[in-house]
């Protein structure tokens, strides 16, 4: 499995319009085959900080997904919303136990 983590920002000025992207994003996402999570997190403190969790099933299912017509609308949309300071990884990691 792998895991993307990090965050993103956009002008707060901007956030209610990031949401409608994101929302549109998170839909689409959600409906692929290989995506086992995928949620944005604005952060409480910080307004413009938007915070990524994803889980992909296997390296497979995330090239399929980059390859997505929402995944190039979200790229305009990033754009076109002036999102900055992007800053994810990836990270393979096992199925998991619960806490």
């Amino acid at each position: 499995m792998l895991l993307i983590a990090g965050a993103i920002r956009v002008s707060p000025e901007k956030v209610a319009e990031a949401r409608e992207a994101a929302a549109r994003m998170i839909a689409a996402t959600r409906a692929e085959d290989g995506c086992e999570q995928y949620a944005f997190a604005e952060d409480v403190l910080d307004p413009g900080l938007i915070h990524i969790s994803e889980v992909w099933r296997d390296q497979a299912a995330l090239e399929r997904h980059r390859a997505t017509e929402h995944m190039g609308a979200w790229r305009i949309a990033m754009r076109d919303l002036a999102f900055h300071e992007r800053n994810l990884k990836i990270y393979e990691v096992d199925a998991g136990r619960r806490l």
